[in-house]
C-alpha cells in the first residue's frame, strides 16, 4: 500500500505538472489528493493547515526575503556597471576579454544579488552595445553570459543553499556559504576556460577587441566605486563566519547596507522603492508558500515510506558510492532541465539525502552537489529560466545559442563531477573555519 501511494502521489504531480499548474500548486494539490484517499476529510484539513503553516514557520527562512530585498535594491545602483568596470581590470587584456569580463562580472553579481537570471539580466544588458560595436560573435557570447549566471547561486549568499539548510534537517548556513566558493568559482573558471579556447582556435569570433589597460588614478577610481558592492559580501559572509550573527540577521544588516548606499548613491527613491518592495513581496511570497506546500509533500513521502523505498533501491543496485553518486547526479541534471533550483531541493533533498548519508556523504557536500546540479540546470533546455533570460537579452533564438552552449554544459558537468568526487573541494573552507569537524 505504501508503495502505491507513493506512486500515485508521483504520478498526480508529474500530471498536473503537465498541464501547466504553477509548480506549488501541483505540490499541494497531489499532496492534498493522496492524504484525502487515506485519510478523513476533517484530518487533512487540520493537517495540511498545520504542514503547510509549520514548513513556513522557520527563523532561517526569514533570510530569503531580506537576501531578496536587498538585491534588489543593489540590482536599483547600477551594481552591474560598477562590477563590470572592476572585472576589466583582471582580465581586461586576454584575448576575448568581454566574455570573460562577463563570467567574473556574473559571479560577482549574482553573489550580491543571490539571482542567476539578475545576473544574466543586468550584466548582459550592460555588456551588449559593447559586444556588438567589437563584433564579438553574440551567439558564442550570450552562450558565456548563461552558461555563468549559475556561478552566483553557488558563491554565497544563495538563496537555495538557504533551503537546503532548511528541508535538510538545520545543516549549518554558514558551512554551506563556505563549501560554495570553491565550486562557484571552478565554475566561473570552467566559462573561461572554454572561451579561452573559443577564441584562440577561431580568432575572428573575437572581434576587434582591444586590449584594455588604465592608469593607476583609474584603477583606483573603478576600485573604489566597486567597493560598496563588494563589500556587502564580506560584511554578509564575515559576520555569519564569525559568529557575530545569524544567516537571517546578516540578511537584516545586507538591506540596511544595500539601502545606505543607495541613499548615498541617489539611486533610488520612494516611487522605486515601492517597486522594489512589491517584486521582493512577490518572490518571497511565491518561494514560501512553496516550501509550505512542500512540507505537505514531505508529509506524504514520509508518511508513504518513499525515502525509504528509494533508498533501498539504489543500493540495491549498488552499494559503491561512486556508482550512486553517479546516478543522483544523472537523476538531478535530468530533473533540473524541467525543474527551478527551489522545488527540486524541497522534493528531492528529503529522498537522495537519507541514500548520501548511509553511504557516509557529509550533508554539507550533498547540498553542494544538488546546488550545483541544478546551477547547471536553468541553463539547460526546455525550460532553463537563466538561457530564455538569456537569449532575450541578446535578442537571439534558442537553436541559435544552443551549439556554442553546449561545450560549457559539458565542462560544468565535467567540473561537477570533480567537485562531486573530491569533497575536500567543497569541505575544506569550512573545517579551515571550524564549521565542520
Amino acid at each position: 500500500m505504501d508503495a502505491t501511494i507513493g506512486i500515485y502521489l508521483l504520478v498526480i504531480f508529474g500530471i498536473l505538472i503537465a498541464c501547466g499548474f504553477p509548480i506549488a500548486i501541483a505540490i499541494a494539490c497531489s499532496s492534498i489528493c493522496i492524504m484525502l484517499s487515506v485519510m478523513p476529510m476533517k484530518v487533512v484539513a487540520i493537517t495540511a493547515g498545520q504542514k503547510l503553516a509549520t514548513g513556513m514557520d522557520s527563523f532561517s527562512l526569514l533570510a530569503v526575503p531580506f537576501f531578496v530585498l536587498a538585491g534588489n535594491i543593489m540590482n536599483q545602483g547600477g551594481i552591474a556597471k560598477r562590477l563590470v568596470n572592476f572585472a576589466f581590470l583582471f582580465v581586461g587584456k586576454i584575448p576575448g576579454s568581454l566574455s570573460h569580463v562577463n563570467v567574473l562580472s556574473n559571479m560577482m553579481f549574482g553573489s550580491v544579488s543571490g539571482s542567476a537570471v539578475a545576473a544574466a539580466a543586468a550584466v548582459g544588458k550592460t555588456l551588449l552595445p559593447q559586444i556588438k560595436s567589437t563584433g564579438l560573435n553574440l551567439p558564442v557570447a550570450s552562450a558565456i553570459n548563461i552558461a555563468s549566471c549559475p556561478t552566483g547561486m553557488l558563491i554565497p549568499p544563495s538563496n537555495g543553499l538557504i533551503v537546503y539548510s532548511v528541508v535538510s534537517g538545520g545543516t549549518s548556513i554558514g558551512a554551506l556559504f563556505l563549501a560554495g566558493y570553491v565550486p562557484g568559482i571552478l565554475m566561473g573558471l570552467g566559462c573561461m576556460i572554454v572561451g579561452f579556447i573559443y577564441f584562440k582556435l577561431k580568432p575572428e569570433l573575437a572581434g576587434n577587441q582591444t586590449r584594455v589597460s588604465y592608469t593607476l588614478s583609474e584603477k583606483l577610481k573603478i576600485t573604489w566605486q566597486a567597493l560598496p558592492s563588494l563589500g556587502l559580501i564580506i560584511v554578509v559572509i564575515g559576520s555569519i563566519i564569525g559568529g557575530i550573527c545569524t544567516a537571517t540577521e546578516a540578511a537584516c544588516m545586507a538591506v540596511l547596507y544595500s539601502l545606505l548606499f543607495s541613499w548615498i548613491y541617489k539611486a533610488i527613491n520612494l516611487e522605486t522603492l515601492k517597486s522594489i518592495s512589491k517584486d521582493t513581496i512577490h518572490i518571497s511570497a511565491m518561494v514560501l508558500f512553496l516550501i509550505g506546500a512542500s512540507t505537505v509533500m514531505s508529509y506524504i513521502m514520509a508518511y508513504a515510506h518513499l525515502p525509504q523505498m528509494i533508498s533501498e533501491a539504489l543500493l540495491s543496485i549498488s552499494d559503491n558510492k561512486i556508482v550512486i553518486l553517479l546516478i543522483i547526479n544523472l537523476t538531478l541534471l535530468i530533473v533540473g532541465m524541467f525543474m527551478d533550483m527551489t522545488p527540486a531541493i524541497l522534493i528531492f533533498t528529503p529522498i537522495f539525502l537519507p541514500v548520501t548519508t548511509a553511504l557516509g556523504i557529509d550533508p554539507v557536500h550533498f547540498g553542494i552537489i544538488i546546488t550545483f546540479n541544478l546551477c547547471i540546470g536553468i541553463v539547460t533546455p526546455p525550460v532553463g529560466t537563466a538561457l530564455f533570460v538569456g537569449c532575450s537579452v541578446s535578442n537571439l533564438k534558442i537553436e541559435q545559442v544552443i551549439k556554442p552552449l553546449l561545450p560549457l554544459i559539458f565542462a560544468e558537468i565535467a567540473i561537477l563531477m570533480v567537485v562531486t568526487y573530491v569533497p575536500e573541494l567543497s569541505l575544506y573552507l569550512p573545517r579551515l573555519t571550524g564549521l565542520l569537524q
